[in-house]
């Protein structure tokens, strides 16, 4: 059996759960890196961009924040997202 796709919903529910962010906003930019390493020639679903801000970064280094957020997405990057950009807000 297939895993589900890989989408921005899929990956905002699960930081919510996770991270309760105050801010978040969760980008598919896998269109802009077609041909690329990682990319699975559907244009969505391998390559993201996630803007947080959460109280659970608060007195953390910018590694440590990182950490959290791959952390919770673990089972997206172990089912094939192959990039991920955080900027921590």
């Amino acid at each position: 059996m297939n895993p589900s796709p890989i989408t921005t919903e899929a990956l905002t529910q699960r930081l919510q759960q996770v991270l309760q962010p105050t801010r978040l906003e969760v980008l598919d930019e896998s269109a802009a890196h077609a041909g690329h390493a990682g990319a699975n020639g559907t244009g969505a679903g391998t390559h993201f961009r996630v803007r947080i801000a959460s109280a659970g970064f608060a007195g953390r280094s910018r590694v440590a924040q990182h950490r959290l957020v791959y952390d919770a997405l673990q089972e997206f990057i172990d089912q094939g997202l192959h990039a991920l950009a955080i900027e921590v807000l």
